[in-house]
């Protein structure tokens, strides 16, 4: 039989979707069980727990009620974010003259999103999404006992994956972030004392965060759980959130933005060649979006007229005279559908305009806080794990007549987010050479030739992100521990021997 060339061509890449999830599912890492093994091995009192925090798309989003999932499954029909119906159950609440933080809706986070189900034709596909960092860490001997699906022994319970809402604004899953920790630190001191007889009130966690999640981790550790001030001023920076972490270990973190955002504001963002678009109308109702946008400062968006002029991405006005993302006239059916209640296109437009005022607004304060250079205090560890080898857009020119826009520069990166912000190295503009300050005190950089999700399965990062949570402890440190296990042991049989003929546990 032939086969028509428009036919071929998509068997062809229909091939080539499924041969390329199919090598997601694997671990291209060398198996480093003869490196770890023993480290793997050794109790839950010689190592921190550790929080899995995802990015953003990485928690499953369902309807509170009828627990529709409106997120975490893609199918073709009933998650069209082009129905009407289904873009407004997606996108965040709009309502003129009220708080961000007050919006609300039915929809919920659900969990983390290891895998994400995908429906196409009927047949059904699984992208691991976030499970290589949950087979990394089960290298280490790290467990997640809410993974029914895994049988574990009962001495490794020591890893939480912590989910949230990633449409809303960062500072608010920076609250549920610490009601996570201090739930899952109550947790492990029960544990600890049960058995293992160790009365342990200070627990420290290990963080791996990723993309979206380490923007939500760095504002915790900076400033704990206060809100970003209503007059513009900062927090007070406390480094109140490092008294409950050791390391944090970030993967491919915006911390200076990504232009890919603003043109999936201005484009939709498309998953895959089968699947349909998500929407500029959808993306540009949710507060967090925007808080992944480019600084004005770094100059990646310029002007075609004269290149010379940078467009400041968060003042409304640009996005009101260019027509761009939510209220582009050709997003007006999806805009309707959010928002039924209005009852023409210029009620719709000015309460859409009015709900991305807020978000920007909330934008440029969330990056003062988060953009100012600041020293960690002792004992907290910063550490980075970035993409150098893919082309990454950077620069975004703009025609101001059209509003039409290109990308005629890539740099290197790992096609989400670039090299120079992942470390977020800054210019002093008018001088030459350009001096380079680094706000961000990293402990340790390490680059790896990789995607940004493929980062988490390369052997380089699996090799070294379990070095850094197994082997990085202080010597003294594990001393002083086995010591107090030691004793609490023999505590709890009753056999006090003296002090000198403890013996350490090894």
């Amino acid at each position: 039989m032939l086969l028509s060339p428009r036919y071929r061509s998509f068997i062809v890449s229909l091939g080539c979707l499924i041969a390329a999830i199919g090598c997601a599912g694997k671990r291209s890492a060398k198996d480093l069980g003869n490196i770890y093994d023993s480290l793997a091995q050794a109790p839950d009192y010689e190592r921190n727990p550790v929080i899995v925090i995802p990015g953003i798309l990485g928690s499953r989003l369902v309807e509170e009620e009828s627990r529709r999932v409106v997120w975490g499954t893609i199918d073709s029909r009933s998650t069209n974010p082009n129905d009407p119906e289904i873009a407004a159950l997606l996108a965040s609440p709009m309502v003129e003259g009220a708080p961000l933080a007050s919006l609300r809706d039915n929809v919920v986070s659900d969990g983390p999103l290891a895998r994400l189900k995908i429906r196409f034709l009927g047949i059904p596909i699984q992208v691991n999404a976030y499970e290589d960092i949950l087979v990394t860490l089960g290298v280490g001997g790290y467990r997640d006992p809410s993974r029914e699906e895994v049988e574990y022994a009962n001495d490794h319970y020591n890893c939480f994956q912590f989910d949230f809402d990633w449409r809303r604004d960062i500072t608010e899953s920076v609250v549920l972030l610490h009601e996570f920790i201090q739930q899952q630190a109550e947790i492990s001191r029960e544990n600890s004392k049960r058995r293992f007889g160790i009365d342990n009130p200070d627990i420290k966690f290990d963080i791996v965060a990723h993309s979206m999640g380490s923007l939500v981790l760095r504002y915790y550790l900076r400033y704990g759980t206060q809100p970003l001030p209503e007059d513009g001023s900062l927090p007070e920076l406390t480094w109140e959130g490092a008294k409950y972490i050791e390391r944090a270990i970030m993967i491919a973190p915006p911390n200076q933005g990504s232009t890919l955002t603003l043109k999936e504001l201005l484009a939709g963002s498309k998953f895959s060649s089968f699947l349909p678009i998500y929407p500029p109308a959808v993306l540009g109702t949710m507060p967090a979006v925007y808080q992944l946008l480019p600084r004005t400062r770094t100059g990646l968006v310029v002007q075609k007229q004269d290149p010379s002029k940078t467009l400041d991405l968060f003042d409304p006005a640009v996005w009101e005279e260019l027509e761009w993302g939510l209220t582009a006239p050709d997003q007006d059916e999806l805009l309707q559908a959010m928002l039924p209640d209005a009852p023409d296109r210029e009620t719709r437009v000015r309460i859409a305009n009015e709900h991305r005022r807020k978000c920007l607004i909330r934008a440029k304060k969330l990056h003062a806080a988060l953009d100012l250079p600041a020293t960690p205090p002792p004992g907290l560890q910063l550490h980075l794990f970035a993409g150098s080898s893919e082309p990454t857009v950077e620069k975004m020119v703009v025609d101001m007549e059209t509003g039409e826009f290109e990308f005629p520069y890539k740099v290197a990166g790992d096609g989400t987010v670039t090299r120079t912000s992942a470390i977020m190295v800054e210019e002093v503009p008018g001088q030459q050479p350009l001096p380079r300050i680094y706000p961000i005190a990293w402990n340790s950089k390490t680059f790896i030739p990789s995607d940004h999700l493929g980062l988490t399965r390369h052997p380089i990062f699996v090799d070294n992100v379990l070095s850094l949570l197994l082997e990085s402890r202080d010597a003294a440190d594990l001393a002083a521990i086995r010591s107090a296990y030691a004793i609490q042991s023999m505590r709890k049989a009753d056999v006090p021997p003296p002090l000198e003929e403890l013996p350490l546990i090894r």
